[in-house]
């Protein structure tokens, strides 16, 4: 169905991982950007922000409905994605390469074994 990266890990959220070195690269699935439809704004922390694991950090907005963006995992904002406020259509064109959201330095690298694998996320996706 999806060709999901392998190199990313996933959240029940529907948000992916990139670990790059020692920062965390965030965004949102390909299956996420496809329920919302036409994504018409994305807000994001600011760099600085401490943003908590299952916590909102930020929302996007479609021409259906808004969602929040929850993160998952712990971590201070290093940097935001500037494009997406100018070009949130990003988010559907290319979630998992122009439309990253946010970069972390994570608090507790460990938290990113508690995400899915693509093939677990892959099941879950078929599930709902």
């Amino acid at each position: 169905m999806s060709n999901l990266p392998k190199d990313l890990k996933f959240s029940q959220e529907h948000e992916w991982v990139k670990t790059e070195g020692d920062k965390v690269r965030i965004g949102i699935t390909d299956f996420a950007q496809s329920e919302l439809g036409d994504i018409v704004f994305v807000e994001l922390p600011e760099v600085g922000d401490d943003i908590e694991a299952d916590e909102p950090f930020g929302s996007v907005e479609s021409v259906k409905t808004v969602s929040e963006l929850y993160a998952p995992l712990s971590g201070k904002v290093v940097e935001i994605n500037e494009e997406l406020e100018d070009s949130p259509e990003f988010v559907n064109e290319s979630p998992y390469e122009k439309a990253w959201m946010i970069v972390i330095e994570p608090t507790d690298k460990s938290e990113i074994d508690k995400l899915m694998s693509p093939e677990k996320y892959e099941e879950m996706i078929k599930e709902d």
